[in-house]
């Protein structure tokens, strides 16, 4: 209990700090909950880009989501190649469709509205292909609701800064996380994680001289006390 105190306070310092850097984002939804569920199957493993790319080449090609559904995969894997691994994703997005047409009689995900998060969260994940991440950010994204979405930003951001352990995977951070931040403030945390990650904590080479969250950072706090050796260059052959 003393630990999750202690996360809870730290995580209210660096909530803190990110909205005096980034400001706070108003929830506001940015895609009907089908089309973002599509979209977040194509943004696995690719840049926000080539995700784009392949949603927007997706929603030329096919007029509704029952053409998608009911098309040959290789016209579907055509059309969402930008987003690589289309062999893998169209058959996953045309599977979540039919699933949803099966327990629904129609393509739509507008009943998720009157369900409790956690009923939504086992309803999504029930559908072959569907993780913790994706259906967070339906729920998050397209309802409002009190879930919180760990990408790979969120992932990394959180466990450099302590908030999870070294060894926590990104799905079951997910639990973890919303338990330590308070459910109102999901969707902003979520964005102004990203937006540090993208930023300032990128992958590589985090720009630690640039981060206001220093003093919070278990990562900086042990690179700073234990700075990696510089590597000694070789002494001249001395041998005239």
């Amino acid at each position: 209990m003393a630990a999750q105190a202690a996360l809870r306070k730290k995580y209210r310092l660096i909530s803190a700090k990110l909205v005096a850097t980034f400001g706070t984002p108003r929830w506001q939804p940015r895609y009907t909950p089908v089309d973002e569920l599509v979209d977040c199957i194509l943004s696995q493993s690719t840049t926000d880009a080539n995700r784009d790319r392949a949603f927007a080449a997706l929603k030329a090609r096919f007029p509704a989501w029952e053409t998608v559904r009911d098309a040959p995969t290789e016209a579907v894997v055509e059309a969402i190649r930008p987003a690589g691994l289309a062999n893998q994703k169209a058959p996953r997005i045309q599977n979540a469709l039919r699933h949803i047409t099966r327990e629904r009689g129609s393509i739509t995900l507008d009943f998720l509205a009157e369900m409790e998060t956690d009923a939504a969260k086992a309803w999504l994940t029930a559908i072959d292909g569907i993780g913790p991440k994706t259906a967070a950010i339906v729920l998050c994204f397209a309802f409002g609701k009190p879930a919180f979405p760990v990408d790979t930003h969120v992932h990394r951001v959180s466990q450099r800064l302590g908030l999870i352990g070294e060894k926590v995977s990104a799905e079951a951070a997910h639990p973890l996380l919303e338990s330590l931040i308070p459910p109102e403030e999901y969707y902003p945390a979520h964005l102004n994680l990203i937006a540090l990650g993208r930023t300032i904590c990128q992958a590589r080479k985090p720009l630690c001289e640039r981060c206001p969250l220093t003093a919070e950072c278990a990562y900086f706090q042990t690179s700073a006390t234990n700075p990696k050796p510089k590597r000694q260059k070789p002494p001249k052959d001395a041998t005239p």
